[in-house]
């Protein structure tokens, strides 16, 4: 079966009909009224459809296109996939490829579709709103889709998070993964580190790509959390700068919730975060290296 909607969902849909409804003018509503309207979408040939060139997605995941394989294939594409026209009795995808593999993988001959007429842009700007909306796509899709955001449609993170319901600071922060180096970037789009990973190889950043390189293959081969990836890191932060090794600290008797919370705030921020908590009392203490880092936390606290 295909995934259950949450109310969460209902929210993210809500924010993306609103950032493609605002990409297309008054006509052009008009016209996808009249198909929609109808409530019988068009069932469309699946060899007439063709892959969205502008689609930001680079992997699926194969095991879950085999479960939505076999949902379509014992009850059927229960939303329909989003096209346009684009001659010759050829249609080209705008929204919904996982569904169109599937319904491949399953053997239909058909898909049911719900036509719009959009020019390119619109459909790039749609394709790559929709996909941001979506929990499944890894870090650096995402982060290239942000870049093209800013890049070809100008738009300031402002606006990204306006269209996408992201928080600004979010998108800073998954924005920065596009310094790694290229191999880094691979590590983190496989799965092998994680964003939060990756956000403490960039602590090395000034130290150049090979630094930022040779952490992240120690960090891979050793198998380091995040939090373990982050003490060494700054271990070897603190030998560059000439001090002396530090001695091992004692671990810190927390309770679990400040400890997650500690987590938390470390991947969002994506710098060092301390909780000294007391009986429900203490202190939040944020390390920061430089002014850009000191940006992020205002950002975060909504004072960018």
């Amino acid at each position: 079966m295909e995934a259950v909607h949450t109310h969460t969902d209902a929210k993210k849909r809500a924010a993306l009909g609103k950032g493609i409804d605002s990409l297309l003018g008054p006509r052009v509503q008009a016209q996808a009224a009249a198909v929609e309207g109808t409530g019988k979408p068009l069932e469309i040939e699946l060899d007439r459809i063709e892959r969205n060139p502008h689609q930001t997605r680079t992997s699926f995941n194969e095991a879950t296109l085999a479960e939505l394989a076999a949902s379509i294939k014992a009850n059927g594409v229960m939303q329909p996939v989003t096209v346009r026209e684009i001659g010759g009795g050829r249609y080209q995808l705008i929204m919904g490829e996982r569904r169109w593999r599937a319904s491949k993988l399953a053997g239909k001959a058909t898909i049911p579709a719900l036509v719009r007429q959009a020019n390119d842009e619109q459909v790039m700007e749609m394709t790559i709103i929709e996909n941001l909306q979506r929990e499944d796509l890894n870090p650096m899709e995402e982060a290239r889709a942000f870049e093209q955001l800013g890049t070809v449609f100008n738009m300031t993170q402002e606006q990204m998070a306006l269209r996408t319901g992201k928080e600004r600071a979010s998108i800073s922060n998954i924005v920065r993964l596009l310094r790694l180096p290229m191999t880094i970037q691979a590590y983190v789009e496989t799965g092998k580190l994680t964003a939060g990973h990756a956000k403490v190889v960039l602590k090395l950043e000034k130290d150049g790509n090979d630094a930022m390189i040779d952490a992240g293959l120690k960090i891979v081969g050793m198998e380091l959390s995040v939090r373990q990836a982050e003490g060494f890191v700054d271990d070897l932060l603190a030998g560059r700068m000439g001090m002396k090794e530090k001695p091992a600290a004692k671990e810190r008797v927390m309770d679990p919730n400040v400890r997650a919370a500690e987590q938390r705030l470390r991947e969002k921020l994506g710098l060092r975060v301390q909780i000294d908590d007391k009986g429900g009392k203490g202190r939040v203490v944020i390390g920061y290296a430089g002014v850009e880092e000191f940006d992020r936390i205002l950002e975060a606290l909504g004072e960018g």
